[in-house]
């Protein structure tokens, strides 16, 4: 089971996260170093980045507590307010310094997921979780275009249904394009 933190002034009732928890089982723990144990190697430690702005050095102070005496470590940050990106290079500065794993969330409910997902792949190869890659030259086609961070696996099935080859798709003009 995963435990989760105690925290005397928040309690249960305060850990924004756990109503969330629901595919993995947890037990609460009062006196958990890391806000989440996966497993006697996996820790991970919740932020969100508003907190993070009105208390800079609170995390800083987390990831020294810990020590190195895990496997994993794993920072789960909810980002939570508008314009995150001077607080994230902070995060990630820290991250790298620390040598913790910087992963970043938008609601309560992802970071939830995030955690379920450590827990569910605990005791899996690392091959499990590795994205295969096709073998089909359409798949290999999808794959490559995939790569380009604006097209999803639709866009890219819809330009190949479309232009039917890589070179016709290449050679297409942006208003072709655009209609699809």
């Amino acid at each position: 089971a995963t435990s989760v933190r105690g925290d005397a002034e928040r309690g249960r009732a305060g850990n924004p996260l756990l109503k969330h928890l629901r595919a993995v089982p947890w037990q609460f723990a009062e006196d958990l170093g890391p806000d989440y144990l996966i497993s006697s190697g996996c820790v991970v430690l919740y932020l969100s980045v508003r907190y993070h702005t009105l208390h800079p050095a609170y995390i800083g102070s987390r990831v020294d507590a810990l020590g190195q005496g895990h496997k994993l470590r794993v920072l789960l940050v909810h980002v939570d307010v508008k314009d995150p990106h001077h607080v994230l290079k902070q995060l990630m500065r820290l991250a790298i310094l620390s040598e913790v794993t910087l992963m970043l969330a938008w609601s309560h409910e992802e970071a939830a997921k995030i955690i379920e997902t450590y827990k569910t792949f605990e005791h899996k190869p690392p091959d499990m979780i590795m994205e295969k890659g096709g073998t089909e030259p359409h798949e290999k086609m999808i794959e490559a275009l995939t790569s380009v961070k604006s097209v999803n696996k639709t866009d890219a099935v819809t330009l190949l249904g479309t232009f039917r080859t890589l070179e016709a798709l290449i050679r297409a003009s942006p208003e072709d394009l655009a209609l699809c």
